[in-house]
């Protein structure tokens, strides 16, 4: 849906306003030379933890840090990886792609129009400053499986706030000097741009008129919904952002997004040491524990997720906990890892539906080169809480919720002695 028209000087003095509208540095968190954010997917605090198919994951949250309060925000998955990178939901709260590339449409901040989940509307590129969308307690609209859905601890809420900025840290790292990428497993080769989802070799930009002009059994059966989207735009917040799309700035653009495998990839960077400060680290969606109905038996959909272990696939969570201990693994092997002051954040985005009496809390595990280790931390962390500590630790301003009063800096769990 085509919106109100924004002239072009209006969305460059609105950028360059932003900045000066953050909030102060974060206090308490020690300086930090990278940070390795590892975003997994759909299963709570308690479905994670001590699962005999996921023994790597109960393991390394034992030996590292471990939040015990730690709650994602809203629903669905996009939503949250927005607020853990850019401290807002933007008026976003459903998965949809981006209008790519569209200047002709406004942003959710400007109109203050919500993206729902029933609806199939393109997201507009965030940018400028306005309102967002409010998170309420327990979500009677959105995401409506016939029954309530709860959003953090099912206490919570959050305002809609009139005061929000379209950037993401991204943004903030690269005007402060420092360097980013997102790692997104299942990349295609040309890269992420108008890419919605990818099996990392065919996408939604597919011709697959060839294919089934050569195939020889009738009828064709190449299409676009053979193909497992294993890659999803949904899981790279960055691609949502106009600064990012329009790649103007050096430094910031969907360049930036590249996959686990080749050069510049994730392992390359690793070997090399050559990671930039900060690395959003996404598996694909059989690894990260997502799943997905037209994959093998190993990545199919929990059978019932029900916030406990019962019904959940055990083959889906192994594979996700044989992929953290594999990136995990490689991060620790990396000359970068020893250099400076680092850290490896491992968590889940949501609790899938959170449908009572489960509420929103997802695991939070801390991996430090430095400081405090075996420690549990029972204070209450959001992915705003995240957010902040990050930007604490790269010394850059808060933004957006990160700088709420009520959002707490993650100091003892990044805490040294």
């Amino acid at each position: 849906m085509k919106r109100t028209v924004l002239l072009v000087g209006v969305l460059a003095l609105a950028a360059s306003a932003a900045f000066a509208q953050q909030g102060p540095v974060p206090k308490g968190v020690p300086a930090l030379n990278h940070v390795w954010v590892i975003m997994m997917e759909n299963h709570g605090f308690v479905q994670v933890l001590n699962n005999p198919a996921a023994p790597f994951t109960t393991q390394y949250a034992a030996a590292a840090n471990l939040g015990t309060n730690y709650f994602a925000v809203a629903h669905p998955s996009l939503t949250n990886y927005l607020e853990t990178n850019a401290g807002s939901n933007f008026g976003i709260l459903d998965d949809n792609s981006p209008d790519w590339h569209d200047a002709s449409c406004s942003p959710n901040l400007a109109t203050g129009i919500t993206n729902w989940e029933a609806t199939s509307t393109p997201i507009c590129p965030i940018s400028g400053s306005g309102i967002d969308a409010a998170t309420p307690a327990i979500d009677y609209t959105n995401e409506d499986p016939g029954y309530p859905v709860i959003n953090i601890d099912g206490t919570k809420s959050y305002a809609a706030d009139p005061n929000i900025l379209g950037i993401s840290i991204a943004d903030q790292l690269v005007a402060a000097g420092k360097t980013w990428k997102t790692y997104q497993e299942s990349l295609p080769l040309g890269g992420p741009d108008n890419v919605n989802y990818s099996d990392g070799n065919f996408t939604n930009l597919t011709d697959f008129t060839l294919f089934n002009s050569l195939w020889v059994q009738q009828p064709p059966t190449f299409n676009s919904g053979e193909i497992v989207q294993l890659y999803a735009v949904k899981h790279n917040p960055f691609a949502y952002f106009q600064s990012t799309q329009q790649g103007a700035t050096p430094g910031n653009s969907l360049a930036n997004t590249v996959p686990f495998d080749g050069p510049g990839g994730l392992y390359a960077d690793l070997a090399s040491g050559k990671a930039p400060n900060y690395s959003f680290v996404v598996p694909n969606q059989c690894n990260d524990q997502h799943g997905r109905g037209n994959g093998t038996i190993f990545c199919q959909y929990d059978p019932n997720d029900n916030g406990t272990q019962n019904g959940l696939n055990p083959a889906l969570m192994a594979l996700g906990d044989q992929a953290l201990q594999r990136i995990v693994t490689a991060i620790h092997a990396s000359p970068a890892w020893s250099k400076g002051r680092n850290a490896i954040v491992t968590i889940w985005d949501e609790d899938d539906y959170s449908i009572a009496p489960t509420i929103n809390q997802v695991a939070a595990i801390v991996d430090t080169n430095y400081g405090f280790h075996n420690l549990q931390s029972n204070v209450f962390y959001t992915h705003f809480s995240l957010l902040k500590t990050i930007e604490g630790g790269f010394k850059l301003p808060c933004l957006n919720h990160a700088c709420d009063a009520s959002t707490a800096a993650m100091t003892d769990l990044f805490g040294e002695p």
